[in-house]
């Protein structure tokens, strides 16, 4: 049996993409050492095009200017490529089938769906071990998606604000991990 242990609203949503990317930096001081010198120019017209959906500008900014990396051996943000959007694209479409598998298997009060399903649930980053870290795209305006974590030992929850400020918010050890590991301040590129 699945469980839903909860959702955790942070003390304050930060809505500004940049003070997002300050507390990522800020939670996990080797981030800025990954900072690219220039940021990348990833097409995310096509991109959110052949996707289907606009992302959260908070999300792209962090993609701009990180590459692909790995927060403490455990949670990985993978971006696309400038030139491999839709290598990207293809990617989370095929994360989304295991998302549906889980979401048909899941015994939630409130059932969950995966993207394209108004609403649904569409991932923006993974572990190693099988999580899944999951926007929840309603309402409509990606600014305002939320997160949900899947995790592979069924234990499902939410978390009000946006992916970027979740990262930081997990690695300063803000939030209750929820059938996750505690997770070191420390990061490499993927």
């Amino acid at each position: 049996m699945d469980d839903f242990a909860g959702t955790q609203t942070p003390v304050r949503r930060l809505t500004d993409p940049a003070e997002a990317i300050t507390a990522l930096e800020l939670a996990v001081p080797g981030m800025t050492s990954l900072r690219l010198p220039t940021p990348r120019v990833i097409d995310w017209p096509a991109l959110e095009a052949e996707l289907g959906v606009a992302l959260p500008v908070d999300y792209k900014l962090l993609c701009e200017l990180y590459p692909s990396f790995v927060i403490g051996d455990f949670l990985g943000v993978g971006s696309p490529e400038p030139g491999g959007e839709t290598g990207w694209v293809q990617g989370t479409r095929e994360e989304l089938e295991t998302i549906a598998e889980w979401c048909e298997e899941a015994d939630l009060a409130v059932p969950l769906h995966p993207f394209p399903t108004p609403g649904g649930l569409l991932p923006w980053a993974v572990s190693p071990q099988g999580d899944f870290f999951l926007w929840s795209t309603n309402p409509t305006d990606p600014q305002e998606w939320t997160v949900t974590v899947a995790s592979r030992s069924s234990v499902w929850w939410h978390y009000t604000g946006g992916a970027v400020q979740f990262l930081a918010d997990f690695v300063a050890g803000v939030l209750e991990p929820w059938a996750l590991p505690r997770v070191r301040a420390e990061v490499v590129a993927w």
